[in-house]
């Protein structure tokens, strides 16, 4: 599995529809934003302001960045292969494991890549001038890593630094997005779909210095109207963050507390974001009992470094977990 949330291939396989499945494999926000949006005629009729002026300049309020230091894009991995599309150097360094899309980018833009295995060797010297990649908190184990001493580092080097806090907000990690008032070559990449709870929406960011944000090519009206809006009004929910984080909590150590119970895995790894990463060496057939069971969950074998005795667990809502707590009971009972 490549990526998450591919129920459709599995409805399909199953014979069912795409709802009926339980997707533990799409780590999105189990709370979501309160919102009066609403289509109208008037809404889709008329272009867009192609500046995107009112919600750059909620994010602007919302991220301490200021407009100018924002590119906004049909979702962050587009962001992502527009950034590395941009960027000259030729060689890169992608700290492993991490978000496949950044691997397809750097080929596309025919960058050399290099890759060090952050888990186990993070501090393996890089090339000076090159760019390095770090997502934080990480994918797919979600741990979250002091980054100060590495960020010195890199700056000593000369490298273009690409840092990816997509999944930063759940947990209130602080963040290094100030730093790109300080360190030119500094690109955040910033996705709202999993915060917001809003992944058929595709906004994604980058923020960065003025200069390399007018450098980005951008094209006219980027992202649609309806998306625009869909997303100020989410950004507008004042409570929104601190409601999330709390139900977050709860749900977490409420599916940490199943994951523990079932004493299926050998391994399950502390996260500081909306999922779970789990070893086992029945792996593959939890993934296949749970899937008869409609229960979807992400299979890790494709991630640098990690084989597919490795499952990973979004936290989801209490109904949700209580399907996955009877159908660990049930794999237990049918096991010889």
């Amino acid at each position: 599995m490549k990526h998450g949330a591919n129920i459709y291939k599995y409805a399909k396989q199953l014979g069912c529809n795409s709802d009926e499945i339980i997707d533990f494999s799409s780590n999105i926000n189990l709370y979501q934003p309160q919102s009066t949006f609403h289509v109208t005629n008037a809404t889709i009729t008329k272009y867009a302001d192609s500046s995107y002026t009112t919600l750059k300049k909620i994010i602007e309020q919302k991220y301490a960045v200021k407009k100018s230091q924002i590119a906004l894009f049909n979702g962050a991995t587009a962001g992502i292969y527009a950034l590395l599309n941009m960027l000259k150097q030729k060689k890169i360094t992608l700290y492993a494991p991490l978000y496949a899309e950044y691997e397809k980018a750097a080929l596309q833009s025919k960058k050399d890549i290099y890759k060090i295995n952050r888990i186990e060797n993070i501090e393996t010297e890089v090339m000076k001038n090159s760019i390095v990649i770090f997502v934080n908190p990480s994918t797919p184990e979600g741990s979250f890593y002091e980054l100060q001493e590495l960020f010195l580092y890199w700056t000593k080097q000369k490298c273009t630094i690409i840092l990816d806090e997509s999944f930063l907000e759940f947990e209130g990690h602080p963040s290094l997005r100030s730093m790109i008032n300080n360190y030119k070559k500094l690109y955040i990449i910033q996705s709202f779909s999993k915060f917001y709870s809003c992944a058929g929406v595709r906004i994604g960011a980058i923020f960065s210095h003025k200069k390399n944000i007018k450098n980005l090519k951008i094209p006219l009206w980027n992202i649609s109207s309806l998306d625009a809006m869909f997303l100020q009004e989410h950004l507008k929910d004042e409570v929104f963050k601190t409601k999330s984080r709390s139900l977050h909590t709860l749900q977490k150590q409420e599916l940490l507390t199943i994951l523990k119970n079932s004493r299926l895995f050998e391994q399950i790894v502390q996260s500081d974001a909306n999922f779970i990463l789990t070893q086992s060496s029945q792996a593959q057939a939890i993934f296949s009992h749970l899937l008869q069971h409609k229960i979807l969950t992400r299979t890790c074998g494709s991630f640098d470094y990690l084989s597919d005795e490795w499952l990973r667990f979004a936290v989801k809502d209490k109904d949700s977990h209580a399907e996955l707590e009877k159908a660990f009971t049930n794999f237990l009972g049918d096991t010889p």
